[in-house]
């Protein structure tokens, strides 16, 4: 069955734990040790399916009942970009953006940080530009959080690529598609 974006909407809450405890059900799960920033103030500013996204991704993270199958650290996620002196241009490499217009959510494990913008979209922050990358988002946490997972269970020998790669075709997100440093593109 190709899985279309709409189809994915609320994945986090209704199938993300079933693909976890599937996939990864020896992964240790992640802990976080430093206070995290409160992520109210971001939730106010999101589209309601967005909001009620990304509470129960924070939920998952505040709790330690996620396992590892993203780069979620004290480093990485809240992070606090003014705080430790990082600049976030937006794609324009213009306009400049604030914590209150990202919320990152994981590491890529190359210094990169995925982040949730205020549309709801989840885009790579690149940290040598220190800019939002135009092509290499997706377009909600839903999506984001299924092609992650899948993405973790292929290079864990838990899915086959060919099986990824064709609901990765149906879903059309850049993130997993661009060809030099979408998620496919590691997978070869």
């Amino acid at each position: 069955m190709e899985f279309t974006v709409d189809q994915l909407g609320g994945y986090g809450d209704r199938d993300l734990d079933a693909d976890l405890a599937r996939w990864f059900p020896d992964r240790p799960t992640i802990r976080i040790n430093e206070p995290i920033r409160p992520i109210e103030p971001f939730l106010a500013r999101l589209p309601q399916d967005a909001a009620a996204a990304l509470a129960a991704f924070d939920r998952r993270v505040r709790s330690g009942t996620l396992p590892w199958v993203v780069d979620v650290t004290d480093d990485s996620y809240g992070f606090d970009f003014a705080g430790n002196d990082c600049q976030i241009l937006d794609s324009d490499y213009e306009t400049t953006l604030s914590d209150d217009d990202v919320w990152s959510i994981a590491s890529d494990g190359g210094g990169n940080l995925y982040v949730m913008l205020t549309n709801g979209r989840v885009a790579v922050w690149f940290h040598e530009e220190e800019v939002i990358e135009a092509n290499t988002q997706f377009d909600n946490l839903d999506v984001f959080l299924y092609s992650i997972v899948r993405y973790e269970a292929v290079r864990a020998h838990a899915l086959d690529r060919a099986a990824v790669e064709a609901d990765f075709q149906a879903l059309a997100q850049p993130g997993a598609l661009e060809p030099e440093v979408g998620l496919l593109a590691y997978l070869r």
